[in-house]
């Protein structure tokens, strides 16, 4: 049987004829007639979950208010909803006189005397093939939706991070575009500052995961901070591109509202900006067991993503392109089966307890770290009290003076504080000796 025939038999009704014919004594018509309910069932969800997809995507782009989105929810609702009735409604009500109008278009046209059913599955088909061809419109006219480069950004992502490598020392990197803003009106109003620094790879000395939790435990906004043996650290934030006015909605990343943005900044900037302006309730996990390789590779990926950003913006996705799974598609390619796949990827606000399960949290940070526990392994609860950064910064004066003190002095000082009473795990001298021990802290907490 053909595709088509397949989909005409499952729109067209069942006869009582039809249903007497396939009966025999052994049930099989019973069973075939449930079979049927049940694929009709899956119809009836797949066409009304293509609509409020599209109604979705139309209401995004365009607004709730804008007329050509009332427009399209009055042609895609009534098409829906003239499909659907005619298609299930009762065989009684078929001699109402609005249904009786629709059926009987096509005897008027061809002047035959066909039944009522017949014309029903005329109906049907022609009302099916008139709703399909609206979504493909639909459909197409969303993928067309391209991401742009220039429109009226939010001063906080205005600029991308772009960066220059040095041509004696392919350590060295100029990063340009770092953000380095003062906060000092919740975070609707700053001095913007953008500047350039020069970092050395070579000296990368370990990776703070950052959680930023605005809307309950399970979703959270997640940062890279990197830290230098000599130099203070740096943060990496993958975020939504918003346009003056806009505001985050999760649902919209899922329909090309937001651009994607890399950003660069200071972590007295990034950070601040989320325990103190904002409010949200962020936390500082060091990741353990790691190589310098690594750490270096995941640096690189960032370099990586700022080149194609740059070269063509790409689209914020809530579900496939946000700024948690991006990090570990990254990570995942320099650590490989160390991270192995896990629901907790994409409910981002249990990131932590990932890493905690995997042993690259470091369960056992030693005695001077802890006199309390008297040596005992962390738990996961432990650490979410000890990097819970919020108590820390409470009070922090954000603005700096120029005449007594450094904005990098500033921002140094800014991160040794958010850092207090948090184990700094060394790098890991060798592949065998990082597996290892991480293997071994798993265990530990898994007991």
């Amino acid at each position: 049987m053909s595709h088509r025939s397949l989909f005409t038999r499952l729109l067209s009704p069942r006869t009582k004829k039809q249903n007497l014919a396939n009966r025999n004594k052994d049930g099989t018509c019973q069973r075939r007639t449930r079979r049927h309910y049940v694929v009709q069932f899956f119809i009836v969800v797949a066409l009304v979950l293509s609509a409020v997809w599209l109604l979705m995507a139309i209401w995004y782009q365009f607004g709730a208010h804008a007329p050509l989105t009332w427009i399209a929810t009055v042609v895609i609702v009534g098409l829906l909803t003239a499909l659907l009735t005619l298609r299930y409604l009762p065989q009684r009500l078929s001699n109402k006189p609005f249904i009786k109008k629709l059926v009987t278009k096509q005897n008027a046209k061809d002047g035959a005397n066909r039944s009522i059913i017949h014309n029903k599955s005329s109906a049907t088909k022609w009302l099916a093939a008139l709703y399909t061809g609206v979504w493909l419109i639909g459909a197409g006219w969303f993928m067309s939706i391209t991401p742009q480069q220039q429109r009226d950004w939010q001063p906080d992502v205005s600029q991308i991070m772009s960066y220059k490598r040095d041509a004696n020392n392919p350590d060295l990197i100029t990063l340009s575009n770092v953000r380095n803003f003062d906060w000092y009106s919740g975070d609707k109003e700053a001095n913007e500052r953008w500047e350039t620094r020069t970092i050395d790879m070579s000296k990368l000395s370990g990776v703070d995961i950052i959680n930023s939790y605005w809307m309950g435990p399970l979703i959270a906004h997640t940062l890279v901070s990197f830290r230098f043996e000599d130099d203070r650290p740096l943060s990496l934030s993958l975020e939504i591109r918003k346009e003056k006015g806009e505001s985050f909605s999760a649902l919209g990343g899922f329909f090309k509202r937001f651009e994607l943005s890399l950003i660069a900044s200071e972590e007295r900037d990034i950070i601040y900006t989320r325990t103190n302006a904002r409010g949200e309730q962020v936390y500082l996990f060091p990741v353990s067991h790691l190589q310098q390789h690594e750490v270096k590779s995941l640096f690189e990926s960032y370099l990586i993503i700022a080149d194609d950003l740059n070269t063509e913006p790409a689209w914020y996705n809530t579900l496939t392109s946000n700024c948690t799974n991006i990090i570990f598609y990254m990570a995942r390619i320099v650590s490989g089966e160390r991270l192995p796949w896990d629901y907790r990827i994409w409910v981002s606000g249990w990131l932590p307890n990932y890493l905690y399960d995997l042993g690259m949290l470091d369960a056992s940070p030693g005695k001077n770290t802890q006199p309390e526990h008297n040596g005992q392994p962390w738990s996961m609860d432990t650490w979410y009290e000890r990097a819970h950064i919020n108590p820390k910064v409470r009070g922090f004066n954000n603005q700096f003076d120029n005449n007594s003190d450094s904005s990098d002095g500033h921002s140094s000082t800014f991160s040794d504080q958010i850092r207090q009473d948090i184990p700094i795990p060394p790098l890991a001298d060798s592949k065998a000796a990082a597996e290892a021990k991480a293997k071994s802290q798993a265990q530990i907490v898994n007991e």
